[in-house]
C-alpha cells in the first residue's frame, strides 16, 4: 500500500486528506513540524510527502515550507513533494515547481485533482523505483559476471550483451564448436575471444582466420597448410591455422566465405580432429576447439547450394546471437566513453543514443576516436561527431500503460482475482485498483 507523508500544523487538514486517502487504499503518517517530517523521512518507507507552506500562526511568508522543500529535495532527490498553503503566492509557486515540486495547490483544494495528482505520482514514483530495481539488479548480475569470468575487459551496460556474455561463458568449457551470428562490427572476436579466456584450452594459443579476406583459392592453404610445390609461388612447405592452433582456439570469421571443397574438409577436422596439407597425402591429427561467427543468413546459402548442411549443423552445436549495437542502447555511451580521450558533452550523448549505427561498436569507436582528435573544445559536443541528422526523434522508453479494454480482459482472465490479473500486467495491486478507479472499472 503508497505511503503518504503529510506535513501540516493544523489537525483539520491532517484528518481531513487522512480520511481521503484512505478510502482509496493510500496510507498516509503525519507529523506537526518540519523537524519531526524529516525525521519520519529518514525512516524511509514514503512513497509521497504533501506538505504546507507555513508551520506558525502569524506568518504568510511561505518561507518556512520553502526551507523544508529545500531540505527534502536535498536529502530525497527523488521523492515527489505536493505543497499546499492557503496563501497562494504565484512567484513562489513558480519558482519551487522550477526547482522540482510536483504540484502546488491551494487550500482549500479540490479532492479530485488532489486525488488524479496523488495517484498519477505514485504511478510514476513505483515505475522510477521498480526501474531502480531492476537496474539494481542488473548491475549486480554483471559485477558477479565478471568477478566469475575473464571477460577480456569487454565494456557493456545493457542486459541484452550480459545474456550473451553469459551464455557464452557458460558455455565456454564446452569442447562443441560455437557458432556466433551477429552483423559486421558487432563485436563477435571479442565475443570469440571470451569464449577462449573461459575454455579448458584458455592456455593455448587463440588463432584467427577472416575466411572473407582471402582469395578462395588461399584459404584452404590457410587452414590446412601446404608442402612445397603444393601451388603455385608454394617454394616450401607451411604449417596452416589448424597447426598452429593445436591445444587452442581456432577461430574462423566469415565462415559463410568458405568454399565448397574446404567446407568438406573442414566438416572432417571437427569430426575426426585429422587433415592433410595441400600437396601432401600424411594424415595429421590436431586437437583444436573451433569457433566460427558469420553475418551471413547460412539457412538461405544452405537452400541456395552454397553452404553444406551438414557443416553448418555441425558448427552450430551451440549459437551465440550477438544483437546489433542498435538493439544494445545500454551499451552506447559505455563504448563512447571507453573509446574517448576526452568528456562527451550532453548534446553528443543525446546525438550517440539517436543514430542507429549501421556499422555498429566498429562504427562508433570510429567516430569517436574521430572526434577525439579533431574536437577543438574540452569535450566532445554534437557537432564534432559529424552525424548525420537522425530522420525522425528517438522513441521513448516507456513502462507499458494497459488501457481499459486490457484490464478488464485480464480480470476477466484472472476470474475477479486481483493479484492474478495485477502479476499478469506487471503492476501491483494498488497500482492496479488505481488504473480501475480511474478507468471506472468497478471493485467487485
Amino acid at each position: 500500500m503508497p505511503n503518504i507523508l503529510i506535513i501540516d500544523d493544523n489537525p483539520a487538514v491532517v484528518t481531513a486528506l487522512s480520511v481521503l486517502f484512505s478510502l482509496h487504499d493510500i496510507h498516509t503518517v503525519h507529523a506537526h513540524d518540519p523537524q519531526a517530517g524529516l525525521a519520519l523521512l529518514d525512516r524511509g518507507g514514503i512513497d509521497l510527502v504533501i506538505q504546507d507552506m507555513n508551520f506558525r500562526a502569524d506568518t504568510t511568508s511561505g518561507e518556512e515550507g520553502q526551507a523544508l522543500f529545500a531540505q527534502i529535495r536535498a536529502r530525497h532527490p527523488d521523492l515527489p513533494v505536493i505543497l499546499l498553503t492557503a496563501w497562494t503566492h504565484l512567484e513562489a509557486a513558480v519558482e519551487l515547481v522550477k526547482a522540482g515540486a510536483a504540484d502546488y495547490l491551494g487550500k482549500p483544494w479540490d479532492d479530485r485533482r488532489l486525488l488524479a495528482t496523488v495517484n498519477t505520482l505514485l504511478e510514476l514514483s513505483e515505475t522510477r523505483q521498480e526501474l531502480a530495481r531492476r537496474q539494481a539488479r542488473e548491475r549486480s548480475q554483471r559485477m558477479q559476471l565478471a568477478q566469475k569470468y575473464d571477460l577480456r575487459g569487454v565494456v557493456f551496460d545493457d542486459a541484452a550483451s550480459e545474456r550473451v556474455l553469459a551464455l557464452a561463458c557458460q558455455v565456454a568449457r564446452s569442447d562443441l564448436p560455437v557458432l556466433i551470428t551477429g552483423p559486421n562490427g558487432s563485436g563477435k572476436e571479442k565475443l570469440a575471444e571470451i569464449v577462449q579466456a573461459n575454455s579448458s584450452v584458455r592456455g593455448g594459443a587463440f588463432v584467427t582466420l577472416n575466411c572473407g579476406a582471402l582469395p578462395a583459392e588461399l584459404i584452404e592453404a590457410e587452414l590446412f597448410g601446404a608442402d612445397a610445390g603444393a601451388y603455385t609461388g608454394a617454394n616450401k612447405a607451411r604449417e596452416g591455422k589448424f597447426e598452429a592452433a593445436d591445444g587452442g582456439t581456432l577461430f574462423l570469421d566469415e565462415i559463410g566465405n568458405l568454399p565448397l571443397a574446404g567446407q568438406m574438409k573442414l566438416l572432417r577436422v571437427l569430426e575426426t580432429g585429422k587433415f592433410e596439407r595441400l600437396g601432401s597425402n600424411r594424415e595429421r591429427h590436431v586437437q583444436v576447439r573451433v569457433i566460427s561467427a558469420t553475418n551471413a543468413d547460412l539457412p538461405a546459402m544452405i537452400r541456395a547450394g552454397s553452404f553444406r548442411e551438414d557443416l553448418y549443423y555441425r558448427l552450430n552445436a551451440i549459437e551465440l546471437a550477438l544483437p546489433s549495437l542498435a538493439e544494445r542502447p545500454g551499451d552506447i555511451l559505455p563504448l563512447a566513453l571507453h573509446f574517448s580521450d576526452k568528456p562527451i558533452g550532453e548534446s553528443a550523448r543525446a546525438a550517440l543514443l539517436r543514430h542507429p549505427w549501421p556499422g555498429n561498436v566498429r562504427e562508433l569507436r570510429n567516430v569517436i576516436q574521430r572526434a577525439s582528435l579533431l574536437s577543438m573544445g574540452p569535450r566532445i559536443e554534437a557537432d564534432d561527431l559529424k552525424l548525420p541528422a537522425a530522420p525522425s526523434a528517438p522513441r521513448p522508453v516507456t513502462a507499458h500503460e494497459p488501457d481499459k479494454a486490457q484490464i478488464e480482459s485480464a480480470l476477466a482472465r484472472a476470474g475477479g482475482v486481483i493479484a492474478q490479473a495485477a502479476t499478469e500486467l506487471g503492476l501491483s495491486r494498488q497500482a492496479l485498483y488505481r488504473r480501475m478507479d480511474r478507468h471506472g472499472i468497478p471493485r467487485e
